[in-house]
């Protein structure tokens, strides 16, 4: 959904004279009926990671003043200095901007990505409060939001006008019929052919995700959005007047071989010589070494996601149980023999077993196809840790 900046200005000024008076209003709806088009622009996914979730812009045609422009909620600034820290600790500001039709679509005839149009079937009235919505959000002090992904992005942004602009009378059509779905449900849906970013993902998102979303709450992705919009009503009646495809191009998932799962059987190959079979043995110090010390890394860029950035996504993720911050450090420490490693691997044992746990009662839905040869891998670290702290029994004086 990052999509390039681009910077157009347009000078909007029918809705100024349209609120002048209860008179002008009446000769302006009238008289500007069949000038303004509103429509929904629905981008399929692409093959790149930023674009596997597809995007949504609002096209405004002015047939008087012969404009056909985009408002685009999905631009951003990637000349910021700091752009790589703000992306990182959720504080990347997206923008609305504006810009042309055609410009819009280039990327997408580029990429050989689906786009469909539903064009609004609404009163002059309403297509000018849309346009003056838009208009303000364009200004300086309004275009830049905080993004995330899932609860505030260029989707929810055009999915929020509709009741905001035409009020409680307005609403969607039922989307899940019933199905009780999660965040991570969908996500993982749309990454099923890329591995590793869904495998990564799967590890950075909290338990927050695996709350079973609502109507309003599955809009975040545009191919959620058009489905609302297909049967959404106002007073009764359908918003959308025409629903078609401007660009046709069907986006084929290929099957992939999974990455992360074959590496995580790899690792557990090379851990099972490394300790169970004696001319391996000389692999056992260094498996340990590295497990723990991964571990470690991921259980702390965890807590980092979790409690140093707004991520909200990331907060809440128990993966923590089983990725150990305090792996990194033990790792320095493991081939050693102390009483405080027995009791740490004790604890760690019981921590895997407990992150299983929750799993397995849905609270966090984690990956557990691919890091179940890790957690086993895991699991014989810590039994040889605790084997090799547990104190020999003394001999018996006769």
């Amino acid at each position: 959904m990052m999509r390039y900046i681009v910077s157009v200005i347009f000078c909007f000024f029918s809705f100024a004279m349209f609120a002048h008076n209860a008179d002008d209003t009446l000769v302006l709806v009238q008289d500007d009926t069949s000038h303004i088009r509103i429509s929904i622009l629905t981008c399929g996914v692409g093959d790149e990671l930023y674009s596997s979730f597809g995007h949504t812009g609002v096209r405004v045609i002015d047939s008087v003043h012969h404009t056909d422009d985009v408002y685009n909620y999905g631009t951003f600034d990637f000349g910021d200095p700091h752009f790589y820290k703000k992306f990182v600790l959720g504080k990347l500001p997206y923008y609305l901007d504006k810009g042309s039709y055609n410009d819009f679509m280039y990327t997408y005839i580029e990429e050989k990505r689906n786009v469909e149009e539903q064009v609004m079937n609404l009163s002059a009235v309403h297509k000018l409060k849309i346009l003056a919505y838009l208009e303000n959000n364009l200004k300086p002090e309004n275009r830049a939001y905080k993004y995330d992904f899932m609860w505030d992005n260029c989707c929810t942004r055009v999915r929020d006008i509709f009741p905001k602009v035409l009020g409680e009378e307005f609403y969607f059509g039922d989307i899940l019929t019933g199905k009780k779905i999660t965040y991570r449900n969908i996500i993982n849906q749309y990454l099923m052919n890329k591995h590793w970013e869904r495998f990564g993902i799967d590890l950075l998102l909290g338990s927050r995700i695996d709350s079973t979303m609502s109507e309003d709450g599955v809009m975040f992705l545009p191919d959620f959005l058009h489905k609302g919009l297909e049967h959404a009503k106002y007073k009764n009646e359908h918003i959308v007047g025409s629903d078609q495809v401007i660009l046709a191009h069907k986006h084929i998932y290929q099957s992939t071989l999974n990455g992360p799962l074959w590496t995580m059987i790899g690792i557990l190959i090379l851990t099972v010589l490394a300790f169970l079979i004696p001319a391996f043995h000389y692999l056992k110090s260094f498996m340990r070494f590295v497990l723990l010390f991964i571990t470690g890394l991921l259980g702390l860029f965890i807590l980092f996601m979790w409690l140093g950035t707004d991520n909200q996504g990331c907060s809440d993720n128990y993966n923590i149980l089983w990725a150990l911050p305090l792996n990194a450090f033990a790792a320095f420490f493991a081939h050693k023999q102390s009483f405080w490693l027995r009791i740490y691997a004790l604890a760690a044992i019981s921590l895997l077993i407990v992150a299983l746990i929750v799993h397995l009662i849905g609270f966090q839905q984690m990956p557990l196809i691919e890091i179940s040869p890790l957690l086993l891998a895991m699991m014989y670290v810590y039994v040889d840790m605790y084997k090799r702290n547990v104190p020999a029994p003394k001999a018996n004086k006769d």
